[in-house]
């Protein structure tokens, strides 16, 4: 297959380009500026000059592909009548509120059955379900070199390790908010500090617990630009404002209590607010430092975006594949994939979380077998040698 790859410089594009490769497919890139996401006259003759053959009109391509969904990249297909391929790994991913999202020629792949059964609903028949992926072949390769390095023993660096962002600069929403009315705020703030005990449900999908009336209060103070080019559920977008502010409460709580009991560390985005007793170590390349980190940390934790209602996060699957023993909150599809105790550990609270990360830094041989079997799942089952082959049907 001919396929054009549409790349914005995503951290795992090169992994799945390899593997495309491996699968047989030829690939050729293309990049340009999408601005708001909007088709104009350059990015269409971009696209033109190397989509389309200029002697015969006959398509270069079998079909165009891209991480997340890009609208401009669905209309220049629907133009061309070219098939096109979007894996989205981002949660929340509003692009997907486009009225493009229904172009015949899309074949929209999301991570997260909630949001699939949900865009489905909608009446969308060019939604498609897939788990995120790894390279495999590369990851066991760097943990084989690794271990190489110090006689086929692991050298652990760190105790406990938390890879990923805090959110608690421009991005935490709530926090900007300049005034909500006392009752409802503290209304909010309670059912927020109820969330951040409970893994694996939503409390604000429960009107019982958070009614719509609410919802709508908070829009009176929290206002959004309509620009009429997108079908989004504005409803939404405020849950999940609420939904990174519960994140951003309890990776600090959790990381907070983690660095009073253990040696812990934390790599996330410049800017992020200090927590104490915890090492900020900054940022891990995706490609090279990243899968060091996880396979030299005795216990890596998961605490999943409350935007990711049921999917697995792609940190999970990075972990595993690493040789990284994971400590992860329950999420429904977690527990669908994997055994609990046998390929990672699920934690039901952070009470939980934080015991049996004391537990499993006491037992080693324990610790040690799990990660074992939850690498060999991870690279059997989440290739993207093996995912592509159903991602990429047309």
């Amino acid at each position: 297959m001919n396929i054009l790859y549409y790349s914005w410089d995503e951290f795992n594009g090169e992994d799945c380009r390899d593997a495309m490769r491996k699968l047989g497919h030829h690939i050729d890139l293309i990049k340009f500026n999408t601005g708001n996401y909007e088709l104009n006259s350059e990015t269409l003759r971009v696209f033109e000059e190397k989509a389309i053959n200029k002697l015969d009109g006959k398509k270069n391509y079998d079909c165009v592909f891209s991480f997340d969904y890009i609208p401009a990249l669905s209309e220049a297909c629907q133009k061309y009548d070219i098939p096109y391929i979007s894996w989205v790994f981002d949660c929340p991913h509003y692009t997907l509120d486009s009225h493009t999202i229904g172009n015949s020629v899309n074949r929209v792949y999301v991570f997260d059955k909630v949001l699939y059964e949900r865009l489905c609903q909608k009446g969308y028949s060019t939604i498609r379900y897939s788990t995120l992926a790894v390279n495999s072949q590369r990851l066991q390769k760097l943990c084989d070199d690794m271990d190489a390095e110090t006689g086929g023993n692991i050298v652990y660096e760190h105790d406990v390790c938390f890879l990923g962002n805090l959110y608690d600069n421009e991005h935490n929403y709530y926090d900007r908010v300049k005034y909500l009315p006392p009752a409802l705020k503290g209304y909010t703030d309670a059912v927020i500090k109820a969330q951040e005990s409970i893994f694996g449900a939503d409390l604000f999908t429960e009107p019982a617990i958070f009614p719509y009336e609410k919802i709508r209060e908070l829009r009176e103070y929290i206002k959004f630009e309509d620009t009429g080019k997108y079908e989004i559920d504005y409803d939404n977008v405020m849950l999940d404002i609420l939904r990174k502010k519960v994140t951003v409460n309890e990776r600090h709580n959790i990381l907070q209590e983690m660095g009073e009991r253990f040696d812990t560390v934390l790599y996330t985005m410049p800017g992020a607010k200090p927590i104490e007793n915890v090492c900020n170590l900054g940022t891990a390349n995706y490609m090279t430092k990243m899968p060091r980190v996880f396979h030299k940390s005795k216990v890596n934790l998961n605490i999943t975006l409350r935007s990711i209602l049921s999917g697995i996060p792609l940190r999970v699957i990075d972990i595993l594949a690493a040789g990284g023993f994971l400590i992860t909150n329950y999420q429904a599809e977690i527990a669908e994939y994997f055994i609990d105790g046998e390929e990672l550990v699920m934690a039901y609270s952070p009470e939980d979380m934080i015991e049996k990360t004391g537990y499993y830094l006491e037992h080693e041989d324990e610790r040690k077998e799990i990660a074992r079997r939850g690498q060999e799942k991870v690279l059997r089952d989440f290739s993207y040698e093996k995912l592509l082959k159903e991602v990429l049907t047309i």
